[in-house]
């Protein structure tokens, strides 16, 4: 009804006036005298309630208590402050635009400073006092529904308004939390300070307050500013820790601390988009860009291999919250954030690109040049494959930085090699996997060049390449290479591992007749057979006492492999043949079940060589019992 009389009372001005469609005269429609005194009226009376109001809680006053805040305990009086601090403004336009006496004026606006200093006040003290219910954590987990349910609205339930700052909240309805009620209070005394022209203030106390809990919160994660010459003079293990702290630092800083500072600043000064931009960007500009420079410096300073997997795991978090660091620094002033964050990623991906290069060349120009005694498995391959597997649980990573960088090799591979890709988003990064294995292979190969003894050579191949296939086998690798590549990979073990049972064991199995029965193998052919295979077997054992086969499933099925190519046949020929010979013990050294035994004990690397202490099959059986 105010609003329609003091539109009404503008309707004096010659804009407004209209013509009669009765008269033929043009005069102008002027608002009744007795509109506007009444219009006067209730704006005297809202002067007049106001200043009872106002300075109740006038901070000069003697009667005040230093203690007493608006907005604990029963908030209706904080209600009631507020809309009065409203009508007043409103009183204030009618004063002015009536010409009313100075007297009114000046004594409204003396009474308009009194307000704004309580509300200075009590804005500060809410701020302050409320940090623990204000913290980033709680602002940003604030559902969409409560943002919208939480308001200073002027019809709500006198119930709904009570809350005490323990964080107990009385209603019928809806239950807010103490933060959204603290927010909404915030809200309140911002949108009344700054539609009464004193916004300055506001803000001012927000941005010290908010600022202060933004440095003290990246403080205590560990966020410092540094310098590349900083960084470059750090040990590794000093930057990687350091590296860590970022990660950590740099995930709770935009899912909570900006991304709640964003939320609260616009929804307290959610009157004004400038004053919620210039508040956000003073309070969250400087610390952010001191965040994300960090990953910028670490990616220009000292490169290794090493630190590959440091630098991925930084890359992958900048680029799986982009787009929330996209939202929360959206504003224009916060161009040099969002410029900060793409710069470091770019760098970043740049150094991936170097210490991947790098690494390459490493391996291009490694060269095996002693053997490993056992036939195991040889340093470099653990370290590649290691380094492969650790590599391709970065591939969404990977897939980014190499989508522009394609495999560039001096001499051509088979393009057979390749057929297992799938995709063209794929296809870079999976070739140049495929590549660096292919080349670590071609390193085995070599390195298996280096031993004199056939059988043990291919026991290298064995070893490493079962090596490189299980890796491929139980990791992304897997998803990378492609299936026919694992087929055909698993293929040649099995056929590696043939020959070096054909090579290494060979003679031990053709010294043994292929049916020695007593009716067709005279007594002398046997006890041949018997020195025969006893000669062979202790040379086979004693070389390869000291051998390994890395891999437990490899070793058992290589072992079963043996016994059923030796111990039938063997076992055979013990029993058609064993109470035929006088000192027997001089022929027939090995009883079956030690023979079983010495086979068992091998390929854990363990053994020394020499030759087989089994003089007989008793003394044999013993040995085999102790150890």
């Amino acid at each position: 009804m105010r609003g329609l009389l003091f539109t009404s009372s503008k309707a004096s001005s010659p804009s407004h006036s209209h013509s009669s469609t009765h008269s033929p005269a043009r005069t102008p429609v002027t608002t009744p005298s007795h509109h506007r005194t009444f219009s006067a009226s209730l704006q005297e009376e809202d002067l007049l309630y106001a200043e009872q109001v106002i300075t109740r809680w006038d901070l000069d006053s003697p009667f005040y208590s230093k203690l007493d805040y608006l907005f604990t305990g029963d908030r209706r009086q904080a209600r009631e402050f507020v809309k009065s601090v409203n009508n007043l403004q409103s009183a204030m336009r009618l004063f002015v635009s009536e010409s009313a006496s100075s007297e009114k004026i000046i004594h409204a606006q003396k009474l308009m400073q009194v307000a704004m200093k309580r509300l200075e006040k009590e804005f500060y003290q809410m701020l302050s006092a409320n940090r623990d219910v204000l913290d980033s954590e709680s602002v940003s987990n604030r559902s969409s529904r409560a943002r919208s349910s939480v308001s200073d609205d002027d019809n709500a339930s006198e119930e709904d308004d009570r809350v005490s700052m323990s964080g107990t909240t009385v209603s019928d309805g809806d239950r807010v939390s103490v933060s959204e009620m603290v927010m909404a209070d915030l809200k309140s005394i911002a949108d009344c300070m700054i539609g009464s022209g004193y916004g300055k203030e506001c803000v001012k106390i927000y941005k010290i307050l908010r600022k202060s809990i933004v440095d003290e919160t990246l403080y205590n994660l560990g966020v410092e500013k540094y310098s590349l010459n900083q960084l470059n003079k750090m040990d590794w293990e000093v930057l990687e820790a350091k590296i860590k702290t970022w990660l950590y630092a740099e995930k709770i800083a935009v899912k909570s601390l900006f991304s709640g500072e964003r939320i609260l600043c616009d929804y307290v000064f959610s009157s004004s988009e400038k004053i919620r931009e210039s508040c956000f960007s003073e309070i969250c500009k400087e610390r952010a860009i001191t965040l994300f420079e960090f990953p910028e410096l670490v990616a220009k300073s000292k490169k290794s291999m090493d630190r590959m997997f440091r630098t991925l795991d930084m890359y992958s978090a900048m680029s799986n919250q982009w787009s929330e660091i996209e939202m929360i620094f959206s504003f224009d002033s916060m161009t040099a954030v969002r410029t900060q964050v793409v710069t470091s990623y770019v760098k970043l991906g740049d150094g991936v690109r170097a210490m991947l290069a790098d690494f390459e060349a490493a391996m291009q120009k490694e060269t095996l040049k002693t053997p490993v005694v056992s036939g195991g498995i040889h340093p470099l391959t653990r370290y590649v494959m290691n380094y492969l597997v650790f590599l391709s649980d970065y591939s969404e990573a990977l897939f980014d930085i190499l989508a522009d960088w394609p495999l560039e090799v001096q001499s051509p591979l088979p393009e057979s090699y390749f057929s297992y890709t799938n995709s063209d988003e794929s296809s870079s990064i999976s070739a140049r996997f495929a590549w660096l294995v292919l080349v670590l292979l071609c390193k085995i190969d070599a390195g298996a060049e280096l031993y004199k003894d056939v059988a043990q050579s291919y026991l290298f191949l064995v070893n490493n390449l079962n090596y490189v296939v299980s890796k491929v086998r139980n990791s992304n690798l897997r998803l990378l290479i492609g299936e026919d590549w694992l087929v055909k990979h698993e293929q040649k073990v099995k056929q590696y591992a043939g020959n070096y049972e054909r090579m290494a064991w060979s003679k031990v199995i053709t010294s043994l007749p292929p049916n020695p029965t007593v009716e067709n193998l005279p007594i002398e052919s046997a006890r041949d057979c018997f020195r025969r295979f006893n000669l062979e077997f202790n040379d086979a054992y004693r070389k390869q006492s000291t051998w390994i086969i890395s891999d437990s499933k490899l070793r058992d099925d290589i072992k079963i492999s043996l016994f059923k190519k030796i111990l039938p046949a063997y076992r055979t020929l013990y029993e058609g043949y064993r109470g035929c010979f006088r000192g027997v013990d001089a022929v027939v050294k090995y009883a079956p079940d030690d023979l079983g035994n010495y086979l068992s004990d091998l390929f854990h690397g363990t053994g020394a060589p020499g030759s087989v202490n089994g003089s007989s099959h008793s003394s044999s059986s013993s040995l085999s019992r102790s150890r």
